[in-house]
């Protein structure tokens, strides 16, 4: 995270399909400046003849899904193509997106994640087959087996055993937890699946992967990016993490529908602790660069013009071959059933698919406020990169898709052209729906005139959850406050529903992560639990509350001492 989204259909990863559900219609996002209008028509000309009509139809994407501002890239056979920005980067300020916009690009920081294992795997420094005790002998999953197994493959490829989006809570939206303690505390997250025996996305192991490279490399990963990556590729722009940005640096604001439906900026964060899943900034204009080089089998020319390679073509093959297949689905509506792909499938920090018949190599990214994707056409020379400051992933789809039609040939005009805007819109339509019978659902379910079975202050307590840690319940008059003390964002109110259940609603309300909260209680009338699930199936799925065991400190395990071994 949101990991930048988020891998919940076959065929979309993180900030696809959930995060296309968050948009919602309302306020349209300001036209663009009349100056990057001008700009616009001034590089329309240059345009290829198969992107005419591109810059009109992201202004109608812009609109469709009210985003106030797009970045896009495109590059072919080593050339940059289009480079352009579409709409504002801040609604206050009125300050257009432009090529150098800085964007949180989320869950396609992993991508530079693996390079560098790849690069230290060049240089013999580490093997991908390498178990991670090797390099990092204090780790420990919750299982003793996939803790002796686990290899720096593993780490990348989402078959590990966790749920989908285990331990997320450990980082998102933010903690104070540093990257090994968030790391250590997988000893504690529980496997919900056999190892290496299905697909779940996670981002917790990336940030193993992270401490793995410092390992190996006697450099932070901070240090490993710029002076190995970023660097070289002259991405003089890019920064890793908010708190590294520059008072002269172009920012864009990320917005968020709070509520799913009044838009308003996202605070601005960064994943400090898991900065390997998803800690990056950058603009199209950087990310052009690490297309190119990505086309060019890892190889890139330098500032003398002389060609360089940081990662050989070995391993840019081994990235890009599916290590954990996936399972293709049915079109959420059939509007999008042009996109669906023949075959799905994860490498090393890359989803791997096809689409008219050409082989995709791409990801998203899902950041409060923000959402993107990256998408590369090895056998045509072809990269792709659409940046957006607002939480609907149905924008970056429908652009992403819409430039692919047309640099792969496709009708781009006329009535053969596929609607992406409307097809987006109808799923985002649809999944709307599909929450709005999930809510009915539990309105029906109600008893509206039931009571707790406690007086509201035995309820009250400091609960302990193995993994993630304390979470207070805390009496504030007549109402019950909920905070996660480990989180500064999650603190809210509980609202009793019926029984013993409550919702928590949080104050920051463009989290969007509602989440039920139900006690159980022991023989005595005493709570002995209380269990969490968000409200709404919109909930970014790294508000993993599903997992937490959260029991009253008097009665659960204090593993202060372990998590410090």
């Amino acid at each position: 995270m949101s990991s930048a989204a988020v891998d919940r259909t076959a065929g979309w990863s993180r900030g696809a399909l959930l995060v296309l559900a968050l948009a919602s219609t309302g306020m349209l996002a300001a036209a663009p400046s009349a100056r990057a209008q001008e700009a616009m028509q001034a590089a329309a000309a240059a345009e290829p003849a198969e992107l005419a009509g591109f810059d009109a139809f992201v202004e109608t994407t812009r609109e469709t899904f009210d985003v106030p501002g797009i970045a896009v890239a495109i590059v072919r056979d080593g050339e940059v193509v289009l480079e352009r920005g579409y709409g504002l980067r801040d609604l206050q300020t009125r300050a257009p997106v432009g090529p150098r916009t800085l964007f949180a690009i989320a869950s396609n920081t992993k991508a530079f994640t693996s390079a560098s294992l790849s690069i230290l795997a060049d240089e013999g420094r580490l093997s991908l087959d390498d178990r991670v005790i090797d390099h990092l002998p204090w780790f420990r999953m919750s299982d003793d087996y996939i803790t002796g197994e686990m290899r720096i493959r593993d780490l990348l490829v989402h078959r590990s055993g966790l749920g989908l989006g285990a331990g997320d809570l450990l980082y998102w939206p933010t903690t104070d937890y540093s990257t090994e303690e968030v790391a250590r505390r997988l000893r504690h997250v529980p496997i919900d699946g056999s190892f290496r025996g299905q697909y779940a996305y996670d981002n917790i192991l990336y940030g193993v992967a992270q401490l793995v490279i410092e390992a190996a490399s006697g450099q932070s990963y901070a240090q490993f990016l710029q002076q190995r990556i970023l660097d070289p590729l002259g991405m003089a722009s890019t920064r890793f993490n908010s708190d590294t940005l520059r008072a002269d640096d172009e920012i864009a604001t990320g917005y968020a529908k709070a509520d799913f439906k009044d838009l308003q900026p996202a605070p601005r964060m960064a994943w400090a602790n898991v900065s390997g899943a998803g800690g990056l900034y950058s603009s199209v204009h950087d990310m052009t660069r690490w297309m190119r080089m990505q086309l060019a089998g890892g190889s890139y020319h330098d500032a003398a013009g002389e060609t360089r390679r940081l990662f050989s073509e070995k391993r840019q093959q081994a990235m890009w071959t599916v290590v954990t297949p996936r399972a293709v689905g049915k079109a959420p509506v059939p509007e999008l059933a042009p996109a669906m792909p023949n075959f799905s499938g994860y490498g090393e920090g890359w989803n791997l698919s096809d689409y008219r018949g050409e082989k995709l190599v791409w990801h998203t990214g899902g950041w409060p406020g923000m959402v993107s994707r990256l998408t590369l056409v090895p056998e045509r020379g072809i990269g792709i990169v659409v940046l957006t400051n607002a939480e609907v992933g149905g924008a970056f789809q429908a652009v992403t898709l819409r430039a692919l039609d047309a640099m792969l040939g496709a009708p781009a005009e006329g009535p053969t052209e596929h609607d992406w805007n409307a097809a987006f819109a109808a799923a985002l339509a649809a999944s709307r729906g599909k929450a709005d019978e999930d809510w009915d659902k539990h309105v029906a379910a109600r008893d509206a005139r039931s009571k707790p079975s406690l007086p509201v202050a035995d309820y009250a307590a400091t609960y302990r959850d193995p993994w993630y840690g304390d979470v207070a319940i805390e009496r504030d008059g007549e109402r019950l406050r909920m905070r996660f003390t480990r989180t500064p964002a999650l603190r809210g109110t509980l609202e009793h529903w019926q029984h013993d259940t409550f919702i928590v609603r949080w104050d920051e309300r463009w989290l969007n992560a509602d989440a039920f909260v139900s006690f159980v209680l022991d023989p005595d009338g005493k709570v002995r639990e209380a269990r969490m699930e968000a409200v709404s199936p919109l909930t970014d799925f790294s508000f993993d509350f599903q997992h937490l065991r959260l029991a009253p400190v008097e009665t659960a395990q204090d593993e202060t001492t372990a998590d410090r071994g």
